[in-house]
């Protein structure tokens, strides 16, 4: 139904087509394919495993075939914009699709058979004066879990649903066969499994009537900071809770959190690798907070299980209260965790990247990145990073790559880890121009040490971070450009080791341009450039051991394997930090101090 347009040869003929590069010495990765996409095509994904393409489009949403680019399936619906769309995998020949509108509605597909089913809606909206708007709707691999950032009359908070995988394979199966069985009349409409409302958590409000343990004292001075309250405003009202809400709503970032017993989260306990947890904080806090999918099971003693600054409570029929809080110095700006989940990065608004280690609930390396008035905008982890032996001080630990992106433009390589001297490469300087800030910037998961940067100016290139230089530019056809400068449409696949991306002809007539959208295709393994940067595959590194105690096993025969001077002059450079930090709150302490009796 959109199939490639008669001008691909042309298109990825001659190269005088294509703008050059600058500077010229730079090459240029050749265009692979072309295809015609639907019209007004916002959103792209691709599956894991490479096999399909998602498109989101006006009138709903189209599957292709990602090697041949032919269309698959489709679930059109008239006068619907969708601008969002994440396709996972749900079993082996099943994909779950979760898309929003134009109009903040998500809904769940599910794709199997070569058709495209419509399993749930998840915000129908009965009532438009209590409209629920999805600002963000996530996922989770395997289709168990998702989570939603919603909106309604200027109030935010985040619902974790589960879905019932098993029985919406069944009930595809069951629409399937009936399909293919001409006895039975098709379109009898099947009842689909609904799905679960686990939690709804809302931003924290200043308790009332509850003993000062330390969540809640962490709790409390957080809010009271982040609202800029002072201290006679600060009794336990709500009054003062809700002072914040009433200037400004604000975001959430949420991230799910896998069992600690393995690189990919399975275990006896969990053999499916499902996530056990969920990582939340809101926009202006300072606090890491992370709440139970399921309440934790107790051991034989009838106790928990010990982790760093966990506090168990829960009641029935109550808001869910977090579990675990991670306190931090300075105010969360972004974050990001390991594939294996055991690691959680925060940029902070000091340009401080904090790492910490879920299981043993203490910082794995702190990092200041140098610069002037840097404020971060995303952190990611890169796991296709090595480091030299000899920069590693600790036995059988492993590096922590993050590729940290600035608001004003620049771009860092940081490296860190347990007993390593961390680094700061700066891998995009802040550029002069403002048609030169890097629109998009991500690692390329499968090739060594190189990351994809994107301009609002439209240029695209791979840089490679150990050397600085650029790989390479990845160019369009002079008739076109990328649909957005701003935010472009675009998807990478580790599998096919692609870049699926949008490009719209150049002209003065709008209608012509969205009419005039073509898919572009880099292939990155067919060519001699890159090829000396693809990655080998390699087993994630394991950030991890399954108990408590092997882990004080390992420390100990880590610290074993130093010399008596090595572990002194370890303890004495940790314990000279904890004195600058606790003279650093000290100064700023008595400087609030000093200023409110001032102001008094």
């Amino acid at each position: 139904k959109f199939p490639k347009t008669k001008d691909t040869a042309e298109m990825l003929g001659a190269g005088k087509e294509y703008a050059k590069p600058e500077p010229v010495h730079v090459p240029f990765l050749e265009l692979t394919d072309v295809a015609q996409l639907p019209e007004n095509t916002n959103c792209l994904t691709c599956t894991a495993d490479g096999r399909f393409l998602g498109l989101a489009h006006t009138q709903g949403l189209s599957v292709w075939c990602a090697s041949s680019f032919t269309l698959v399936a489709e679930w059109l619906q008239p006068q619907l914009e969708l601008i969002f769309i994440q396709m996972i995998r749900m079993a082996e020949t099943t994909s779950l699709l979760g898309t929003v509108d134009d109009m903040g509605v998500a809904r769940v597909f599910g794709f199997h058979s070569d058709t495209v089913h419509l399993l749930s809606v998840i915000n129908a909206m009965e009532d438009v004066t209590v409209r629920s708007i999805f600002l963000t709707f996530d996922l989770h691999e395997g289709g168990h879990y998702g989570a939603a950032s919603v909106s309604c009359n200027g109030v935010l908070w985040l619902e974790v649903y589960q879905f019932p995988v098993e029985q919406w394979l069944k009930e595809l199966e069951t629409v399937s066969s009936q399909n293919k069985d001409e006895n039975v009349t098709k379109g009898s409409g099947m009842k689909w499994s609904p799905f679960t409302l686990m939690m709804k958590i809302s931003p924290p409000t200043l308790p009332t009537g509850k003993p000062l343990d330390f969540l809640t004292h962490c709790l409390t001075v957080d809010i009271i900071r982040s609202s800029g309250l002072h201290k006679e405003q600060s009794s336990f009202s709500s009054d003062a809770a809700t002072t914040k809400n009433t200037h400004e709503s604000p975001s959430c970032t949420q991230h799910f959190l896998l069992p600690c017993d393995g690189p990919t989260g399975d275990s006896k306990a969990n053999p499916a690798g499902l996530p056990v947890a969920v990582a939340v904080w809101w926009s202006g806090s300072t606090s890491l907070l992370q709440y139970l999918l399921q309440k934790t099971p107790k051991n034989k003693s009838g106790r928990a299980s010990n982790y760093l600054f966990i506090l168990f409570i829960f009641a029935a029929d109550v808001a869910p209260v977090p579990e675990m809080l991670w306190p931090n110095a300075k105010e969360i700006l972004c974050s990001a965790v390991s594939r294996c989940t055991c690691l959680i990065a925060l940029g902070l608004e000091d340009a401080t990247v904090y790492i910490w280690n879920r299981q043993s609930g203490s910082p794995v390396s702190v990092v200041l990145v140098p610069g002037e008035t840097i404020a971060f905008s995303r952190i990611q982890f890169v796991d296709n990073w090595s480091v030299p032996a000899q920069d590693c001080d600790i036995i059988g630990t492993e590096l922590v790559g993050m590729l940290v992106s600035c608001k004003n433009g620049a771009v860092y390589m940081v490296t860190a880890g347990l007993g390593m001297r961390s680094s700061t490469i700066q891998l995009f300087e802040r550029p002069k121009d403002s048609r030169d800030l890097p629109t998009v910037a991500i690692p390329v998961p499968f090739l060594q040490a190189v990351s994809l940067i994107m301009q609002r100016s439209g240029k695209m290139f791979l840089t490679e971070a150990i050397s600085r230089e650029i790989v390479c530019y990845l160019t369009l056809p002079t008739s076109h450009q990328t649909v957005s400068l701003y935010n472009p449409i675009y998807t990478l696949n580790a599998e096919r080791r692609a870049l699926f991306i949008r490009g719209d002809q150049e002209t003065s007539d709008l209608l012509d341009s969205l009419n005039q959208s073509q898919l572009f295709v880099f292939y990155f393994s067919q060519s001699d450039i890159i090829k000396p940067h693809i990655d080998c595959p390699r087993q994630p590194a394991a950030f991890h051991h399954g108990t408590l105690e092997e882990i004080c096993n390992i420390y100990l025969e880590q610290s074993r394997a130093q010399s008596v001077e090595e572990r002194n002059k370890a303890l004495e450079q940790t314990w000279e930090k904890m004195q600058e930090t606790a003279s650093a709150l000290q100064r700023a302490h008595r400087s609030h101090k000093h200023h409110k009796n001032v102001n008094k």
